[in-house]
């Protein structure tokens, strides 16, 4: 059965404020993904020494790599990925909406790789979206329209942080074009990811087209998880049938 993993990683520096890119890669190999959607990345930034996150991850778990920089400043980049060992085909990068006006937002983006899972075509969107409400709207509503979501075929998973819980519009927005993995399985309660010391919000989400069958999503809680990043991760076992 195939497994996602989504993780906001906090380019790769834990509640206790270590930064370890490695134990990031353990938190993932204990739980053997086929498919891993991580946000926040540095690759070349000198604050976190110049390392290539994306490909130490990558390497780590002998995975195949896609990175998109939402951010870029020379040659210092910060942004998200999406990491298989199935056969993938890149489809599409680019940047979401912002706001014009307000100080101190960082750009945002999306990614869309589409992944052979045992001979059937898996898009998967990866993104994590701003912190401002309008703006969130702003880029809910591309990541829903004919660019991203409405320009797939066949079986869907958009993923990613959100940093929206499950009463904005953005996430509405959203449940309108797909359905929530934890709703479909009537989670009660829900599992949530952050902040990781203490899980009170459902930001991370998994929201999936009908040829996409949930089976099981959890958030582990071992001590190594709780320190690595500000998220713990969130696993998705899932099934492919047809429409």
């Amino acid at each position: 059965m195939p497994r996602l993993i989504t993780y906001n990683v906090h380019r790769c520096v834990g509640v206790d404020r270590r930064l370890d890119v490695g134990r990031i890669a353990d938190v993932l190999a204990e739980h053997d993904p086929d498919i891993v959607c991580l946000q926040e990345l540095d690759v070349g930034r000198a604050r976190t020494g110049h390392v290539d996150q994306a490909r130490t991850i990558a390497d780590r778990l002998s995975m195949n790599l896609r990175f998109h920089p939402a951010m870029a400043v020379e040659t210092e980049l910060y942004g998200d990925a999406i990491l298989t060992r199935r056969p993938e085909q890149l489809v599409k990068v680019g940047a979401l909406p912002t706001v014009a006006g307000v100080p101190g937002l960082e750009p945002r983006g999306a990614l869309w790789s589409r992944i052979d899972i045992d001979g059937t075509p898996l898009n998967v969107l990866n993104t994590h979206l701003g912190l401002v409400p309008r703006e969130q709207r702003l880029q809910a509503d591309a990541l829903a329209g004919r660019d991203w979501v409405g320009a797939c075929e066949g079986a869907t998973i958009l993923t990613g942080d959100f940093n929206a819980t499950s009463l904005t519009r953005p996430y509405q927005t959203l449940c309108g074009r797909l359905a929530d993995a934890q709703r479909i399985l009537g989670l009660k309660p829900s599992v949530k990811t952050f902040p990781s010391t203490f899980p009170a919000i459902r930001i991370d989400h998994l929201f999936v087209s009908p040829e996409v069958k949930p089976v099981r999503v959890f958030a582990p809680q071992s001590p190594l998880v709780k320190a690595a990043s500000d998220h713990l991760p969130l696993v998705f076992d899932f099934e492919i049938q047809p429409a």
